[in-house]
């Protein structure tokens, strides 16, 4: 399930539609949103310098952490950032959010702080964060330096939209994470967001501008939300270390498909596994209604035993079917022997055959004999 993430992000948008967008979400109960979010931006730009992906650059809006982790991180997983300094752009909005260290540069009884942003060339701050359109044009300017103009692509990682919504409405954010979808040069972006820190018509909001949902959840309640028992401690223990994950896409045609796997936080890194009982996630997308959507044994053979009103029982007696004028009762004595000897029994019903008697011309259609006098009812 993961791998059709980064799939997703890393082929981008189809011509003249908008591009994938992921929101990464998670809660105190399961916080592992950040490890998932690192290990896509690691993923996906392994894909941008190997030249399998769709977007030739990566920009990272760096709001909870500071460049340095990033850069940290790609070091980590063995890529050489120095030499791919053209392929990824940091828009620091961690080291001076509100420009706040700037304007104390200035004051006699400030020491400047050194900046670590600066020492990087990968990295650029950005100091006004309450300010969307200014935060949308900076990210578009550093993609275009990476890439050019023209129709070539990048991706975008935002570490958090949770400061962004510490600075500014909902619907501003909204707007922004809208325009950059629709970009003809953003090929994929993605997002962390910590859904217990909002409201649930925030969160709506954001869910609803991503094609792409995963959600990050304990693997086990505490029961009735309680933490002060030995056993809620003991699974406390236990979901700090590994969680359900989550994933919800949303195809270009309007349907929708859920995926689950199991999410395990190692000191190597995170890994995904799949369920141990796929029939759970089959269930969890039944439904919830109050009676059963699937019969019993006892109810098919029920079901099959139900004699249907209309068929001819017979009940060991000789099936006679009606002629089309006459009720049976009146016609006992006048039937042609040609159709007595057509009768069909029940011992012998191997074939049947339908009788036929054409009313003459001038002879009305019969009015007081019942019309479904050959119904077993």
């Amino acid at each position: 399930m993961a791998e059709s993430i980064y799939r997703a992000l890393r082929d981008g948008a189809l011509e003249g539609e908008l591009a994938p967008a992921l929101t990464i979400k998670d809660s105190v109960a399961s916080p592992f949103a950040l490890q998932v979010f690192s290990h896509v931006i690691s993923h996906l730009f392994s894909s941008i310098l190997a030249g399998k992906s769709q977007s030739r650059g990566l920009v990272v809006v760096s709001f909870s952490r500071s460049p340095s982790f990033y850069l940290d991180l790609l070091k980590n997983k063995g890529t050489d950032v120095a030499s791919s300094n053209k392929q990824i752009q940091i828009l620091d909005c961690y080291s001076d959010p509100l420009g706040w260290k700037d304007q104390l540069a200035g004051s006699r009884n400030f020491t400047a702080l050194s900046n670590e942003a600066l020492v990087s060339s990968n990295a650029i701050v950005f100091r006004e964060v309450k300010h969307m359109d200014k935060l949308y044009n900076s990210i578009i300017e550093l993609g275009k330096g990476l890439v050019g103009g023209g129709k070539i692509r990048f991706s975008i990682a935002i570490d958090s939209a949770d400061e962004m919504l510490r600075h500014a409405p909902v619907s501003s954010v909204a707007r922004l994470l809208s325009n950059l979808r629709s970009h003809d040069q953003i090929s994929s972006i993605f997002w962390l967001l910590h859904s217990d820190l909002h409201e649930a018509r925030v969160t709506a909001v954001l869910e609803y501008l991503s094609s792409i949902v995963a959600s990050l959840e304990p693997s086990h309640q505490l029961a009735n939300g309680q933490r002060g028992d030995l056993e809620n401690f003991s699974l406390i223990k236990h979901n700090s270390k590994k969680g359900k994950f989550h994933v919800r896409f949303k195809k270009r045609n309007g349907r929708v498909r859920v995926m689950s796997e199991e999410v395990h936080i190692e000191q190597s890194g995170i890994n995904f596994t799949s369920l141990p009982s796929e029939g759970a996630i089959n269930q969890g997308l039944v439904p919830k209604v109050q009676f059963s959507l699937q019969l019993s044994e006892k109810e098919r053979i029920d079901k099959a035993n139900v004699v249907l009103p209309f068929e001819h029982q017979g009940n060991g007696k000789p099936i006679q079917i009606y002629d089309g004028r006459r009720s049976l009762v009146d016609s006992k004595h006048e039937r042609p022997v040609a159709a007595v000897e057509n009768v069909q029994t029940n011992e012998n019903c191997g074939s049947g055959e339908i009788i036929y008697y054409r009313d003459s011309d001038d002879e009305m259609p019969d009015s007081d004999e019942d019309p479904d006098d050959d119904l077993d009812i």
